[in-house]
Order: C-alpha cells, then structure tokens, then sequence
C-alpha cells in the first residue's frame, strides 16, 4: 500500500510540475512582489528604519522569505480548484490511485515551486547586500523551517482550494498570510510597536519563526524560540492535513 501510495504521488506529483515547467511565469509572478518589497524596504525605508543591525537586508530578508511562500501557496489552491471544477479528481476516483496521492501531488509540487522561489529571493538579497557567517549546519536548519512552513501554509491552501466557491476565492485566501508579516518583527522590532499591537505581534507565528531564521543567520543563540517556530509549523500543518482530508473525502464522496 505504502509503495502504491509512493508510485501515485510521485506520477501525480510529476503532472504538476510538468504544468509548472509550461507557464514558468508561475514562479516569476510569485517573486516579484517579495523582491519589490524588499527593493522598497532597503532603498526607499531602510535608511528611517532601526533595528540595531549594520544592514537592513540582513534583518529583513526572513520576514521576506516567508511572504515569499505566502505569495506561492495561492497558486496550490488555484491549481486544486480548477482540478475540481475541470473534473479531474472525478476521473482520479475512477482510476486505481491512492485518494491521498491527488493532495500530496499538489502540495509536493508547491514544495518544489517555493523552493525555486526562495533560491531567486535569496540571490537577490545577496546581491543588494545580505551577508552571513552561517555554517552547514544553520543553513540546514534554515532550510528545514522553510520547508515546514510551506509544507503548513501548502495544507491551509488546499483546504481553500477544495471549499473555494469561486476561482478568485481561491486564491484570494493568502492575502491575510502575506500581511501577516507586518505585523511581527518582520520589518521592525516588536519593542516599537504599541502595547496591543506589540501583544499580536509578538504572540503569533510568524514572530518566532522570522527571530529563529535571522538568529541562525547572524550566528546567535536561537533560546526557546526555535521551539515555538517548530511548533507553530507542526502544528498547522498536522490540522490543516486533517481538515483537508476530511473535506476532500467530503468532496469525492
């Protein structure tokens, strides 16, 4: 079972990367709006903006790279919902394939895109002036928390994707994900923020995730927070795997 599982999810997820690899403008669309920012924020704000840090791209360049995979994750649920509405599930249920294969294909194939996504954004910063003294080590357990945050955000996307209405429903869910990150210490310290703010800011995920990145960037001690990032992650992904199983059996029942 597991084996047919694994073959499935690898064709399904194959199918999608494949469309991907047709309208590439899939992922050029996805960056374009972190890297505008950023351009924004280091050129136009940066100079008004203190952080405590010699540059500002380095304090803000993880806050940018969650807003990246928040701009990514639309398209999973834009792609699932026009699967639905084309049919394509109906014709998947007909066909000896694993039913959790079809969601899995999707949210790999949103893995490998953000991926992409977050590679570019990088090389940008790099070229406007991030810089870090990160070992291997950091470096990997940047990558990890990326990669669980997409793996979460992919879920909530499919739980959009299957209970969307309209196509713009669809992919309209991510605009309070990308938001979200201005209010935390994304773009400037929380200390800065008025009280009730300052509670909201420093209270919700992206917070402790964006302080763990920039902690393992800057090669300092990453405290308690790297466990609050984990379990924000952990935690959304596992609910939004169920929720969205339980709505996709919902859906092709």
């Amino acid at each position: 079972m597991s084996t047919h599982f694994v073959g499935d999810t690898a064709v399904l997820t194959g199918r999608s990367l494949r469309h991907i690899l047709r309208s590439p403008d899939t992922i050029i669309t996805t960056v374009v709006t972190p890297i505008a920012l950023m351009l924004l924020f280091v050129y136009v704000f940066g100079g008004a903006i203190s952080t405590g840090t010699a540059s500002y791209v380095d304090y803000l360049l993880p806050g940018i790279l969650l807003i990246t995979i928040a701009s990514g994750v639309a398209y999973t649920s834009y792609r699932l919902f026009l699967d639905l509405q084309g049919g394509i599930f109906a014709r998947f249920q007909s066909m000896p394939i694993a039913r959790s294969s079809v969601l899995w294909g999707h949210v790999l194939t949103s893995l490998v895109a953000n991926l992409v996504s977050l590679v570019v954004v990088v090389g940008v910063a790099l070229i406007m002036g991030f810089r870090t003294g990160a070992g291997v080590g950091a470096w990997l357990g940047v990558t990890g928390i990326l990669v669980l945050f997409t793996l979460a955000l992919t879920w909530l996307a499919v739980i959009a994707g299957l209970s969307a209405k309209t196509v713009d429903g669809a992919s309209a869910f991510s605009y309070p994900l990308i938001f979200l990150p201005f209010i935390s210490s994304a773009f400037v310290p929380t200390a800065t923020m008025p009280g009730p703010v300052r509670w909201f800011a420093e209270n919700q995920p992206v917070t402790s995730i964006v302080n763990t990145i920039r902690a393992l960037f800057a090669q300092q001690p990453v405290g308690a927070q790297i466990w609050v990032a984990l379990a924000w992650c952990l935690g959304i992904l596992i609910a939004g795997y169920f929720v969205a199983m339980v709505l996709y059996r919902r859906r092709v029942s």
